[in-house]
C-alpha cells in the first residue's frame, strides 16, 4: 500500500507518461488531418463536372470557389444549432456533389451520358453481376463493396472536413476574415478579366453550385418526361390491326431477331477482323442461295444497357433511359398495351421465343410485356461446358440450342412457324477469352467446349493494353458474325428469316471520342420475295453496310416492318405512324434440317 501510494504520488507508475503522449500524438495528427479536410473540401468545391472528352488535371484545383468563401463566411457568422446543421448539410451536399462527380465520370466513359440520378441507381445489381461474370463472383461483390465503402466515407467524411474547417476558423478568425475579403476581390477579379487555368476552364469557379443546379434540373426534366412517355405509349397505329392483317408476307416462315452484343458501327468500319468477317459471310451466303441487305440503326444506348435497345426495336418506341424502360414494361395493358414484334408475331400465329443465354433467373415481363410463348436462358438451355468471360456459353452453342429446342423439332405440318429473339453475348465486355467453333455435329451438350478452356489468352493478358482490348473486341464479334453465318450455311430450310443486328457500341476504350451511336443491320433470308418487300428502304446488297448507308432511329423499325410484310408492301408506315418524341468459313455446318411445308396462319 506504502509503494502504491509513493507511485500515486510521484507519478512515476507504468502509465505516467500515457497522457503527455496521446496529447503528443494529438498535436501531431491535428495538422494532418485539418489538410486533408481541406483538400477535400477543395476538391468538393471546385472539380469541375466531367464532360465527354475530359480528361483531369491538377490544374483544374487551382481556382478560387465562391462556394468556399461564401462556406466560410457562414462558419464566422454562425454559432449553436445553426453552425451544426450548416456543418451537416452543407458536408452532406458536397459529398453527394463529389459522388455525382464520380459516378458521371464512370458512366461517360462507358455510356457515352452522365449520371441519371433518378434511375442509373438501380444498376448496382447488374454491375456486381456483370464484374462477377467476367471476373468472377469474389471480384464482384469485392467491386461493389467497395464503391459502397467509398459512397459512405464521403458521405461521412465531408461533414467532419466541415466541422473540422469550423475549427480551424474559431482558431484563427482574423485570418479566416482575411482570406475571405481576399478571396471575394480575386474571384471578382478573375471573373471579370475571364481568366482560365486551362481550357474552358475558369480560374473563378462556381462548379459546386452549377452542379447542383443541373442535377435538380435533370430530376426535374426526368419527372416531366414520365408524362411525355405515357403519351407516347398510348398512340400505336398498330394495336388495332386485326391479326388476318398481321405479317401476312411472312407467313410460314420461322423469323429470327439475333442481337450480337456490342456489335457497333466501330467494328465495321475499323476493325479488320470483323470487316473479313463480314465479307467472307455474304460471300458464302450468297453462295448458298442467300440475299442480304444491310443498313444502319441508331441504338438508344452506349456502351452497354443492351435491354434499352431491345424494347426500342420490338416496341418502337425511343427508350432511351431506364425510367423510360420500366415506364413502358409497368403500363397497365388494359390501357395502353403495346404491340411488340413478338406479340405481332403471336397473334398472327407464329410460336414466339426469346433465347438469354446470360440470365440465371426468371424474367417475368418476357411474357408479361413481349409477348414470349417461352423463354430460355442459362438454367434451360441445357450447357455443361465452361464459360467464356461474361458469356456462360458460347454463341455457337446458343444457336445450335435454339435450334434442338425449336427448329429441329419434327415437321409433320401442325408446328407453327416461330418468330425468336436471340441475344448472343461472347461479344459482350471483357471480350476474353475467346471460343472457338467446332463441329455443329459434336455440340451437343457443350462439353465438347471444355477442352479449350485456359487455351486463349484471358482477360488479365488482353486488358494489359488498350491495343489488346480493341483487338480481343473485334475477334469476339467476328467470332459471333462467323457462328450466325456457319449456322444458316448448314441449314437447309429455305423459308427462315433472320434479321442481325447490334445492341449498341461499345464502350468508349474501343469507340474512340465522339462515336456515334449506330449499329448494323442485316435482313438475311433465301426467298428472294422477303427481300423485295423492302426494296423501297434502300438498304445495300450484303451484310457490310458502308459509310454513308440508310440510316434510321432504331424506333422506327417495328412500324417500317410490320408495314413491309402487312397486306401493303410501300415499306413505310401509314402516316397514323407519326408518334410524338422527344429527343467465316463453312468448315463446321449445324445438322442439315428440312425445307419447312407448313400450313400458313396456324392459329395458336
Amino acid at each position: 500500500m506504502k509503494s502504491l501510494a509513493v507511485v500515486c504520488a510521484t507519478g512515476t507508475g507504468p502509465s505516467s507518461t500515457e497522457g503527455p503522449r496521446r496529447a503528443t500524438a494529438r498535436r501531431a495528427i491535428r495538422p494532418a488531418t485539418t489538410t486533408l479536410a481541406v483538400l477535400l473540401l477543395w476538391v468538393a468545391l471546385v472539380a469541375p463536372a466531367p464532360v465527354l472528352g475530359w480528361s483531369p488535371t491538377p490544374l483544374a484545383l487551382l481556382r478560387i470557389p465562391l462556394e468556399g468563401v461564401l462556406l466560410v463566411v457562414g462558419l464566422l457568422v454562425l454559432r449553436g444549432t445553426a453552425r451544426r446543421w450548416l456543418e451537416v448539410v452543407v458536408g452532406m451536399a458536397l459529398g453527394v456533389l463529389l459522388i455525382v462527380r464520380l459516378l458521371d465520370a464512370a458512366f461517360l466513359t462507358t455510356l457515352y451520358r452522365p449520371f441519371n440520378p433518378l434511375t442509373d441507381w438501380r444498376y448496382l445489381g447488374s454491375v456486381k453481376d456483370l464484374v462477377g461474370d467476367s471476373a468472377g463472383p469474389l471480384t464482384g461483390l469485392l467491386t461493389v463493396g467497395a464503391a459502397l465503402l467509398l459512397v459512405v466515407g464521403l458521405l461521412v467524411a465531408t461533414p467532419l472536413a466541415v466541422r473540422r474547417l469550423g475549427q480551424l476558423v474559431d482558431r484563427h478568425r482574423t485570418g479566416a476574415v482575411g482570406v475571405v475579403a481576399v478571396g471575394a476581390v480575386v474571384w471578382v477579379i478573375v471573373v471579370s478579366l475571364g481568366v482560365q487555368v486551362a481550357r474552358d476552364l475558369p480560374m473563378a469557379s462556381s462548379s459546386a453550385a452549377t452542379l447542383a443546379v443541373h442535377e435538380a434540373t435533370s430530376v426535374r426534366d426526368g419527372l416531366h418526361d414520365r408524362d411525355v412517355f405515357a403519351a407516347q405509349i398510348t398512340v400505336d397505329p398498330f394495336r388495332d390491326t386485326a391479326p388476318a392483317d398481321l405479317l401476312t408476307a411472312l407467313r410460314g416462315k420461322d423469323v429470327v431477331v439475333v442481337f450480337v452484343e456490342s456489335y457497333g458501327r466501330v467494328a465495321v468500319e475499323r476493325r479488320p477482323e470483323v470487316a473479313a468477317a463480314l465479307e467472307a459471310g455474304t460471300r458464302g451466303l450468297r453462295a448458298d442461295g442467300y440475299s442480304t441487305r444491310s443498313a444502319w440503326l441508331t441504338s438508344p444506348t452506349f456502351g452497354g444497357i443492351s435491354w434499352l435497345a431491345h424494347s426500342t426495336l420490338q416496341s418502337g418506341l425511343w427508350v432511351n433511359s431506364q425510367q423510360r424502360y420500366d415506364q413502358l414494361l409497368d403500363a397497365e395493358p388494359s390501357d395502353t398495351t403495346r404491340l411488340t414484334l413478338a406479340r405481332a408475331f403471336s397473334l398472327a400465329g407464329w410460336r414466339t421465343v426469346d433465347v438469354i443465354p446470360a440470365n440465371r433467373s426468371d424474367w417475368p415481363e418476357g411474357r408479361a410485356f413481349y409477348g414470349y410463348d417461352e423463354v430460355y436462358d442459362a438454367r434451360t438451355l441445357g450447357y455443361a461446358g465452361p464459360g467464356f468471360g461474361y458469356a456462360p456459353m458460347p454463341d455457337q452453342f446458343t444457336l445450335a440450342a435454339f435450334d434442338r429446342l425449336e427448329l429441329a423439332r419434327p415437321s409433320d405440318g401442325d408446328r407453327p412457324p416461330v418468330m425468336a429473339e436471340i441475344d448472343l453475348v461472347t461479344s459482350h465486355v471483357p471480350w476474353a477469352p475467346l471460343p472457338r467453333l467446332v463441329d455443329w455435329a459434336r455440340i451437343g451438350d457443350g462439353s465438347v467446349f471444355t477442352a479449350q478452356a485456359g487455351q486463349a489468352s484471358p482477360r488479365e493478358v488482353v486488358w494489359s493494353s488498350a491495343a489488346g482490348v480493341r483487338t480481343a473486341y473485334g475477334q469476339t464479334v467476328a467470332y459471333s458474325i462467323d457462328s450466325v453465318v456457319s449456322f444458316l450455311r448448314g441449314t437447309h430450310d429455305d423459308d427462315l428469316v433472320v434479321i442481325l443486328l447490334g445492341d449498341h457500341q461499345p464502350v468508349s476504350l474501343v469507340s474512340g471520342e465522339n462515336a456515334s451511336h449506330d449499329v448494323p443491320v442485316s435482313v438475311i433470308a433465301r426467298d428472294p420475295a422477303v427481300l423485295e418487300r423492302i426494296h423501297a428502304w434502300g438498304w445495300q446488297e450484303g451484310l457490310r453496310p458502308d459509310r454513308d448507308a440508310t440510316v434510321w432511329p432504331m424506333d422506327r423499325f417495328r412500324d417500317r416492318f410490320l408495314t413491309a410484310y402487312g397486306p401493303g408492301a410501300t415499306g413505310e408506315p401509314p402516316p397514323s405512324a407519326t408518334r410524338l418524341r422527344v429527343r467465316g468459313s463453312n468448315t463446321t455446318t449445324p445438322s442439315g434440317r428440312r425445307g419447312a411445308t407448313r400450313t400458313t396462319g396456324a392459329s395458336r
